[in-house]
Order: C-alpha cells, then structure tokens, then sequence
C-alpha cells in the first residue's frame, strides 16, 4: 500500500462511510492454463514424438453446470488480492508455483453465471506440463488436458476508406484423446471499425459440454496468445524447459501459430534468445541434438 497520510476530516468521513449501500459483486479468477505435451506414449524412438498444445480443463462436481468442463479458477479470498487467488488456484490445480502468469480480460456480463452476479478476472498461464502433478480442488472432480485446435471461417468482411465491419465464426474442438472426449464449441466474433476506434464481441453459438462463458475465455485468450506469439517470441520460452532443442522450440511455436515455418527464417529470428549449451539429447530423433537454454540477457535489454 501507498504511504499516503489521510487528514483527520477523511479519516471522520470513511469511518461514516457504509460501502454496504452499494450492491457488490463476487470476485473470481478463470485460468486458461496451457502446456505443450506429447500424445500418448512414444511408439518409435527414432522419430519425434507428437506433440500438441494442451489445455487443462476441470470437471465439475457441483451445480451449476455439474459434469460440465470447465477452467480452473475461484472465488478471491477477504484480503486476497486477485493475482494472488490465480497463482492459488493454478498452485492447487498442478502443483507448479513459478509459472507464466498473465491478466488476459475481465468478464463481467449479466447472467454469465447462475449463481449471481460474477466478475471474473481471467489469467493466461504457460507451464512445463511435464513438470505439473494434476490434482483437482474441492469444486472438481477431475482435471484433464485437452488438445486444442481453432478453425476460422469468415463470413462477412466489408470495409470502406473510414470504416469496416467483420463477422469471423470460431470452432474450438477440445480433445482428451485418452478418455476418448471431444467436445466442439462455437464462437461468433464481431468486429467494428467506427470513429477510428475498433469494438469487439463475442457471441456464444454452441458450448455443450463446457460450463459458463469459458468458451469466450478460451477462445479471447488463445487469440491474444497467437498474437503475442507473432508480435513478441519471447512469450513462448516459458512453455520450454529449462533446455530445449531448436527443433521443440520451432514445434511449440508452430503448435500456437497451427502453421509450419521455414526452420532458417526461424533459427535466424531466435538467434539471439538462445545460448547454445554443451549438452546433448539423444533418442529424441535419428540422431543426437544441441540443447540450447534462454538468453536472459536478451530479455531484458
């Protein structure tokens, strides 16, 4: 807290003051925690094993949306601030601590919760998912990761020399292939540009199986993901190891992206955020590979 010195007249003003003559909402965390991990077990040890983006997602225990799936989070504790309830959250759900945390949008629309009136503050996370030890909370009864895969199709772009209007229709298919659950939800975005300003929503068509507005959630913080990864490499280090090779930094980056790149436009583009190290990773191809670790310096220049 600030060191600021209240007179005695605010002091006789606050103690006056009854904050309970305002209605006031609950505050909770939503996290869209993501991982890259492989699929099933290693069949071949001479070829890479395949990997996807992963997300972890609960299933409910308790009403609302009982048996539904949906992301990790909770209700903010008395005296908690609000990154502090998402590093609890994710720390009960996976056991990782010292992950990549990120405020990525605050939700807050009528009706978005049964239960009453919900502000959620959602969190992007990115964790080793190798590391983790799953183990669900008190509202959960299992936590499972699920492949994630995002298909757009545009269905009206118009645009004039001072203003634009775009609708894109999203299909976001979560899949745990070990369970055998596959679960296909649809999003509608709408963009505007007016009065040089941009406005954009998004309207839910289809989230069975999933709880609340999570697939709002899912969708906003995997765009802002892809984003950032485009506009900012740095972002995708903390999906990595301590070492990596090249080739599963180039995959992790392809796997956010769902596009292949060309491996020297890549190499050169990274050049300076790794450091080659003297080890080596056998089995993980036809032949042994350079380990590489960030270049710290190069983050923070």
């Amino acid at each position: 807290m600030s060191n600021y010195n209240m007179s005695a007249e605010e002091k006789k003003f606050l103690k006056q003051y009854d904050i309970t003559q305002f209605e006031r909402p609950s505050v909770a965390t939503d996290i869209a925690i993501f991982s890259i991990l492989r699929e099933g077990e290693i069949e071949n040890f001479r070829k890479l094993p395949k990997k996807s983006l992963k997300l972890l997602l609960i299933k409910r225990a308790n009403y609302p949306y009982k048996d539904c799936w949906a992301l990790p989070g909770g209700f903010c504790r008395p005296n908690e601030d609000i990154y502090e309830t998402a590093k609890r959250e994710l720390f009960e759900e996976t056991n990782v601590k010292n992950a990549y945390l990120q405020l990525s949008g605050i939700f807050g629309e009528i009706g978005r919760d049964p239960r009453g009136w919900i502000i959620s503050n959602t969190f992007l996370a990115l964790i080793d998912g190798e590391q983790c030890q799953l183990r669900a909370g008190t509202d959960a009864w299992e936590a499972k990761w699920f492949s994630v895969d995002l298909e757009k199709n545009e269905k009206k772009n118009e645009s004039s020399e001072e203003s634009a209007t775009m609708e894109t229709e999203y299909t976001v298919t979560l899949c745990c292939e070990s369970d055998n659950i596959s679960l296909s939800v649809r999003v509608m975005e709408y963009k505007e540009f007016r009065n040089y300003h941009e406005t954009v929503r998004y309207e839910i068509l289809d989230s069975v199986g999933l709880a609340f507005d999570h697939v709002k959630i899912i969708l906003q913080t995997l765009l802002s993901l892809r984003k950032q990864v485009e506009n900012e490499a740095t972002i995708v280090f903390d999906l990595m190891p301590e070492l990596f090779t090249l080739t599963q930094l180039q995959n992790a980056f392809e796997l956010i992206l769902q596009e292949k790149l060309l491996t020297a436009n890549f190499r050169r583009k990274i050049a300076d955020y790794v450091i080659e190290t003297e080890q080596i990773i056998e089995g993980a191809g036809h032949r042994p590979a350079k380990l590489f670790k960030r270049n710290v310096k190069a983050f923070y220049k």
